[in-house]
């Protein structure tokens, strides 16, 4: 796919500002912005290179006030290179806000945001948990949570950090030994119930050694045997997460093979946790900035009483 073109830096530029203002496009624009973003993701791999420096962010899950925060902690792209590890839908109040922007900064600078999918990127998911209503209530029909989740299919599964730090959404698998695996996938579908694409966007890691059943119904959970075994067959550093709920905003576990990153303060606006985001440097040494959410408004108060009380 071609690069944008002088016009096309306007129109997306223009798009990134109204929707840092906190007002969500029409849906023409957002029907393109869709359209030009599967052309772009679509030729990425499914682990897609990301070089450092770089900072990573976990769930946000339509947290949109709170994303802003943490672009105040983290800077703004292009200045800072982000690397996205999905869970943008999803309980909170302003998913369409909080996916648009990530997507449209996301062709905005392809070279400096790199986005890959998580649980929540699925149809079956968001028509449960608030995003298709979210979509109907403001746009008035399905048309733009059609877009969107067909884009979805597109989403790279996983990214690494220059060879070293491997990022899916979830976890690990036991039908994937290696990122030649992973490269392998047919990932153009949506998310499986079983299976190698369902278990890097569900599993979790685990203090119990070996593999487990999973608590959530999907994917598996894998003990530090498992992370220390994959990191030394692929040459990795680290796994680096997102997908679990976490207090202090991450948490290291697997004697440091492993950390989990979570990016929405005060989770479901009850939870009371602090948010994180982790920064990479050029030399690869990592530092996790901590963040607290933004000031409420109304409806994000009454969305709190509507969020159930499991978490996905």
């Amino acid at each position: 796919m071609g690069k944008l073109d002088v016009e096309e830096y306007g129109t997306y530029d223009s798009m990134v500002a109204t929707l840092l203002e906190h007002k969500f496009l029409p849906e023409k624009e957002v029907l393109q912005l869709c359209e030009r973003a599967r052309s772009l993701i679509s030729e990425e791999s499914n682990v897609h290179s990301v070089r450092a420096p770089v900072t990573v962010v976990g769930d946000i899950h339509g947290q949109f006030h709170d994303l802003l925060e943490m672009f105040k902690l983290g800077g703004y792209a292009p200045d800072t290179n982000y690397l996205f590890l999905g869970d943008y839908v999803d309980r909170g109040y302003y998913s369409v806000e909080t996916v648009t922007l990530v997507v449209a900064l996301k062709v905005r600078y392809p070279d400096r945001v790199t986005i890959i999918r998580g649980n929540h990127e699925s149809r079956q998911i968001t028509q449960v948990y608030g995003f298709y209503d979210e979509c109907m209530r403001k746009y008035g029909h399905a048309g733009i949570w059609k877009a969107f989740t067909d884009l979805f299919d597109y989403m790279p599964l996983t990214a690494v950090i220059e060879n070293q730090i491997f990022c899916p959404h979830g976890g690990l698998s036991p039908s994937i030994d290696s990122l030649e695996d992973v490269r392998k996938i047919d990932r153009f579908q949506e998310v499986p119930h079983e299976g190698p694409v369902c278990d890097l966007v569900w599993s979790d890691p685990d203090d119990r050694t070996g593999w487990g059943m999973s608590p959530r119904g999907a994917g598996y959970t894998f003990g530090q045997d498992i992370t220390e075994q994959f990191n030394h067959a692929n040459g990795l550093k680290m796994i680096a997460r997102a997908h679990q709920l976490v207090m202090e905003g991450y948490l290291p576990t697997h004697d440091n093979g492993l950390v989990t990153i979570f990016s929405a303060p005060n989770y479901c606006y009850r939870c009371g946790n602090q948010a994180a985001i982790m920064e990479v440097s050029e030399t690869m040494d990592t530092e996790f900035l901590q963040f607290d959410p933004a000031p409420r408004r109304g409806e994000e108060q009454s969305a709190a009483k509507r969020c159930p009380d499991y978490f996905l």
